[in-house]
């Protein structure tokens, strides 16, 4: 059977977010809703009109609080989508396909979260073996929280230590994205970590969380939500350009909630969901202007290059050296800071970005005569999502 292809039939038309801050008096329901209003005004239309609803990850808000917030009069179509950090992209794909097909016009696609201001913030983390927001809740309270694995951090460390291993990895990638990420953010009015500098001394001597995770190495806890409005590509109707949707999957390791008895503990979802992409959009890795790649840890973005294709395995240090991945090399990454810098609303953030740079709107940190873009998710134990963007 041919995969069917939604190819430019599907366009995002408006972005919007809240203020990313630690420390906030707004609750998970009010960032989200505000973060889907003004992707409502970007749009230049009225909340009203909106005819769908997709959210990435939380269960809140419900429908009822967008029809009763937005002032929505008929809503059509209405899905969560609960794949962790990959849910943002695969949410905007689900919206896509919702209004490809028909089934609805407009679509708000929103995250949103109080990482910071949450009781239950990792950096304040209680003795109760108690998971949640993972799959496998039965395994990791049962047979992983008695032994002490209750974090991600921890539970990454196996993939990373593996890579480590089995290719010798040169660990000071971990230190260029991190780097990388924050001189971005530098450029980023909005970004949490702009005006906080950071050189590879202070990347060095940031304590080791878990091997080998330094304190840099990990995303931050921030307070906050983005949103887009996705439309059909013939009615998206606005004075800023629309960016189209060229492409987009999701993709599933093998044994996705047993990560240590995973047949190639190297397996991650991206390997299958970027090449749909790609193939759904007619792109290859060398044709992309930049990368927003998902990036709860430094490691995750060096082993998505090379699950997509951009390098071999093992070969993703050599391809961030000498600034290829900063603004003005081959391939720019992160431009806005990413989940590292700029903040963490499990990377809707990141497609946002990639709507700001396709318009041209990204000021000081703009990849001139940017034309396409990716925008990457990673969730769980190696879900995997991936949109293809284009002006």
């Amino acid at each position: 059977m041919d995969t069917i292809s939604i190819k430019d039939k599907a366009a995002i038309i408006g972005v919007g977010h809240t203020e990313y801050t630690r420390g906030t008096h707004r609750t998970e329901i009010e960032q989200s809703l505000s973060a889907a209003i003004a992707a409502c005004r970007d749009a230049e239309i009225d909340s009203a009109s909106i005819d769908g609803v997709v959210m990435g990850w939380r269960d809140e808000p419900t429908n009822e609080d967008f029809i009763n917030a937005l002032g929505i009069r008929d809503l059509k179509y209405h899905a969560h989508v609960h794949i962790g950090g990959a849910s943002p992209a695969a949410a905007v794909f689900n919206a896509a396909l919702a209004v490809a097909t028909g089934v609805a016009s407009r679509v708000v696609v929103v995250t949103g979260w109080n990482a910071f201001s949450s009781p239950s913030r990792l950096s304040e983390v209680s003795d109760r073996p108690t998971v949640v927001n993972v799959p496998g809740k039965a395994l990791r309270e049962n047979l992983e929280a008695p032994l002490g694995l209750l974090a991600p951090m921890q539970w990454y460390s196996f993939h990373a230590n593996r890579w480590i291993h089995d290719y010798n990895i040169d660990r000071d990638a971990m230190a260029t994205v991190a780097l990388t990420a924050r001189a971005h953010a530098h450029l980023n009015p909005h970004a949490f970590m702009r005006d906080r500098p950071m050189t590879r001394d202070d990347y060095y001597a940031s304590p080791l969380l878990v091997e080998p995770f330094r304190k840099f190495d990990v995303s931050l806890e921030t307070d906050g939500a983005a949103a887009v409005v996705v439309s059909s590509a013939s009615s998206a109707n606005t004075s800023r350009r629309p960016i189209y949707i060229a492409g987009g999957a999701e993709g599933h390791a093998d044994s996705p909630d047993d990560l240590l008895n995973r047949p190639d503990l190297l397996d991650m979802g991206i390997g299958r969901a970027a090449p749909r992409a790609f193939e759904m959009a007619g792109v290859e890795p060398k044709d992309f202007d930049f990368a927003e790649l998902y990036d709860c840890f430094s490691f995750i973005v060096l082993r998505q290059l090379e699950e997509m294709g951009f390098c071999g395995r093992g070969e993703s240090p050599d391809f961030v050296k000498d600034g290829h991945t900063a603004l003005g090399g081959e391939l720019p990454i992160n431009t806005h800071g990413g989940l590292m810098s700029e903040a963490h609303v499990a990377g809707m953030n990141h497609v946002v970005e990639a709507v700001r740079q396709l318009r041209g709107e990204a000021d000081e940190r703009q990849v001139p005569g940017a034309e396409l873009g990716l925008v990457t998710g990673y969730g769980d134990f190696g879900d995997g999502s991936a949109l293809v963007l284009h002006n």
